[in-house]
């Protein structure tokens, strides 16, 4: 859930079930897919969580201003090797020290946050004011956002998933538009839009939240 969400967003979120679908976990669904590839040779896994047991990253400080924000840190941590004063304790050697990095590794991390850097600067920008029209029932859904300033905009997707998904499923093309209309019920599924640009690179996603 948002680090620096205010009451009025807490109720919204409250109200839709929106609790997996901050701007934070949208950056890191957009990592997953753009960095997940053979170039990185890595399997990025989102933990939907905002940091480890018993100590804080340092994208902690940017969610409380309200930046979408992400940890990336391996998954199996060799604690003699961290937060350690080099020394020598019964034979075992602790400190960060070269000899225990994985270089390998680390240069597949840095391929990951390249990919990933460089499809946000070169993809347009996450879709602002992304809406669902609620001012009436219906089968239907009606979704509106606003255009983007992009000059290489070529148009928007509409993307959506059961709410018991953790990850976007299907995806409608809607073209260069600012509203659209899908044949599904606002209230048995969540609803995103990204845009993208006339080379096909794609912009994180934004939750869509009521508009009356």
């Amino acid at each position: 859930m948002p680090t620096a969400e205010t009451p009025e967003q807490a109720e919204v979120r409250r109200s839709v079930g929106g609790e997996n679908d901050s701007s934070s976990r949208q950056l890191a669904r957009f990592v997953r897919d753009t960095a997940e590839n053979d170039a990185t040779g890595m399997r990025v896994r989102v933990i939907f969580r905002r940091d480890r047991y018993l100590r804080s990253g340092d994208h902690i400080p940017f969610l409380q201003q309200g930046f979408p924000a992400a940890r990336f840190t391996e998954p199996a941590e060799n604690y003699a090797h961290q937060h350690q004063d080099v020394r020598m304790v019964d034979g075992k050697q602790y400190g960060d020290l070269p000899e225990f990095c994985d270089f390998g590794f680390i240069a597949r991390v840095a391929r990951v946050n390249a990919a990933a850097l460089w499809s946000l600067a070169q993809a347009p920008g996450t879709p602002r004011g992304a809406k669902i029209r609620t001012a009436a029932l219906g089968n239907s859904t009606e979704l509106a956002w606003e255009r983007g300033p992009e000059p290489d905009l070529a148009g928007y997707e509409v993307v959506w998933r059961e709410t018991t998904e953790p990850e976007w499923t299907h995806v409608i093309r809607a073209g260069n538009v600012t509203r659209y209309a899908v044949d599904l019920s606002k209230d048995n599924v969540f609803f995103g839009i990204r845009a993208f640009n006339h080379s096909g690179l794609r912009s994180p996603v934004a939750f869509c939240t009521p508009q009356p």
